[in-house]
């Protein structure tokens, strides 16, 4: 089978291993799980993290803010070839995230959902009688992701589009 008839996965799979082949101290990767599915992109940040561990260095350009928040010790935004943010992820969401809690009960039999700041939650009179009341499904805690913080620091959204919020 020739390369050019290889599935985009495939292709993926085969740069990534091309790029590892001679143990380089640093790694520029482009997009690196797009394409693959579920058990390959796992298979691939994990040798990715791997690497890491070994001390490599590893330049990641992609869109998908999952990968960033799985891969990345540090993230930089760029926006028209300009950097505009460069930090960790965990002080990225501090700067431009919200901390809540979402809870889940019912109510009349039907699911419902409240979401209170996590911030002074000891002390909400709401989040406490809700608990106290109602009959509790779920209480996640929840914070903004990476994709929602790539909005807000560079105004586009993932589909390169201007963010229409502004």
């Amino acid at each position: 089978v020739k390369v050019g008839e290889f599935s985009k996965g495939m292709k993926v799979r085969l740069n990534f291993v091309r790029a590892m082949l001679n143990s380089p101290r640093v790694l520029f990767l482009d997009e690196v799980t797009n394409g693959l599915d579920p058990k390959n992109a796992r298979i691939i940040k994990d040798m990715i993290a791997e690497y890491r561990e070994r001390g490599g260095t590893v330049f990641l350009t992609t869109h998908l803010m999952n990968d960033v928040e799985q891969l990345c010790d540090r993230v930089a935004f760029c926006v028209d070839g300009k950097l505009i943010e460069i930090s960790t992820p965990r002080d990225l969401k501090l700067k431009y995230g919200r901390r809540e809690v979402k809870v889940e009960y019912r109510e009349n039999g039907s699911l419902a959902s409240a979401v209170f700041p996590l911030d002074g939650i000891g002390f909400n009179e709401d989040f406490h009688n809700l608990l106290k009341t109602a009959e509790v499904e779920t209480i996640h805690s929840g914070e903004t992701s990476m994709e929602e913080i790539f909005i807000i620091v560079t105004g586009v959204e993932l589909n390169g589009q201007p963010d229409q919020a502004d």
